[in-house]
């Protein structure tokens, strides 16, 4: 993959802890930058979608109430995924 050059300014303090965790991890400080960015977008992203399903879970039944079964979506058909994000509704308790 072609690289682009990106010039950043920090405090020394921040260059110096950056050029030794790189050191200590084996890689140049490009490479350890690049990896903590890659690692933080990441993160963020599956930080959300987890914080949107727990959101839902808790307060499935506060929309159930409000919007009736008569306002969801269809289903749709399909095999059962496996994971936090595709879990069925949970009821208080069953976990």
């Amino acid at each position: 993959m072609p690289k682009t050059q990106l010039n950043v300014r920090v405090d020394e303090a921040t260059a110096e802890a950056a050029r030794q965790r790189a050191l200590q991890r084996g890689m140049s400080v490009n490479r350890y930058i690049e990896e903590l960015v890659k690692q933080d977008a990441g993160e963020v992203g599956h930080t959300f979608v987890e914080a949107a399903a727990d959101f839902m879970k808790q307060y499935e039944s506060v929309f159930a109430e409000e919007f009736g079964p008569e306002r969801e979506g269809p289903r749709r058909e399909g095999p059962r995924r496996e994971g936090p994000l595709h879990e069925g509704p949970q009821r208080e308790g069953t976990r």
